[in-house]
């Protein structure tokens, strides 16, 4: 199975990295029709998120983002399409907040 690993550093502080969480979180459920649980952390937070063919995790930390996914057999062949719709939502979201860019792109995107 694929799996999508995008990691997103920023400049936040785990506050405002939550309201940018809760914002990612409200758009996955409307638009991807994604169940969203939240486990709050003291230094970072835990989005779990998942529905048939995907499920995964978005770790919500003061510095970054890191989000991982696996995705089933029939959302596969799609999975850097997937990933990149992924990537520039989060960079959407982060906006000038992305650590050592002004121009939201910076971050470091791996591919597990």
């Amino acid at each position: 199975m694929p799996d999508i690993h995008i990691r997103r550093e920023h400049a936040l502080g785990l506050t405002e990295a939550r309201d940018v969480a809760t914002r990612w979180i409200e758009e996955a459920r409307t638009r991807l029709d994604l169940e969203c649980e939240v486990a709050r952390g003291e230094v970072a937070d835990t989005v779990r998120f998942g529905r048939t063919g995907v499920s995964g995790t978005l770790v919500v930390a003061a510095d970054h983002f890191e989000l991982r996914a696996r995705l089933g057999f029939l959302l596969g062949p799609f999975s850097r399409t997937i990933e990149a719709e992924i990537g520039r939502n989060l960079d959407t979201l982060l906006g000038r907040h992305v650590a050592g860019s002004g121009d939201g792109q910076a971050g470091q995107k791996e591919r597990a």
